[in-house]
């Protein structure tokens, strides 16, 4: 697997999300996380996104999973994902529907695609999303709340902590502590780093 998973944006050291792609990689960025916001401030957050991605170099494209027909198709065309964060019930509501909860993890252990982005987009590979709710409003989600994660990591990811410029790092230190009393596995990360997994090859940087 080749994953870039960042706490916050890009983090110090997007170098290593760029060396995971081929150079100017097409990149889908998927921000379905945000689908709750007013579509206005939804798209300029998204263009924000696209932005930061084009600095790298890299070629991004929003990739609407509301709006796709034949999901395994449109990732074809891409060398790999940018998950953009917010409410990690939404975005993992957006991808059962459409299918993405079951294709993309088969892309992403076949190495057929680097899976990357921030806060919600690392924390829905965990095996649960169970204590996620003591951040983000699991009834923002119309229709059913999943809690199953896509079960890509063998743990949890818990974004933000000691993160004094984030408005949510008090409240995911309350989900750092409930895993810690009840042993659910997970990583612990501040804004800024990020976890780059490459085959065997695991680091925090």
């Amino acid at each position: 697997m080749k994953l870039y998973l960042s706490s916050f944006r890009l983090g110090d050291h997007p170098e290593h999300l760029v060396a995971l792609l081929p150079p100017a990689a097409r990149v889908a960025v998927i921000c379905n996380s945000i689908d709750t916001e007013d579509p206005a401030v939804r798209r300029e957050k998204v263009a924000d996104e696209i932005t930061w991605l084009t600095d790298l170099g890299l070629d991004p494209r929003e990739l609407d999973l509301r709006e796709t027909t034949d999901l395994r198709a449109d990732l074809a065309e891409y060398d790999g994902v940018w998950v953009r964060g917010g409410n990690v019930f939404v975005l993992r509501a957006a991808m059962a529907r459409s299918g993405a909860d079951r294709i993309l993890p088969e892309l992403i252990r076949s190495e057929q695609l680097v899976y990357a982005g921030y806060s919600a987009g690392p924390c829905v590979l965990a095996p649960s999303l169970r204590g996620l709710e003591l951040c983000d409003d699991a009834g923002a989600v119309d229709g059913e709340v999943r809690w199953d994660g896509l079960g890509v990591l063998d743990h949890a990811i818990v974004p933000h902590l000691d993160s004094p410029g984030h408005p949510e790092t008090e409240l995911l230190a309350k989900v750092a502590e409930l895993y810690d009393r009840t042993g659910v596995p997970h990583l612990k990360m501040r804004d800024g780093q990020a976890l780059v997994i490459d085959g065997d090859r695991r680091e925090l940087v």
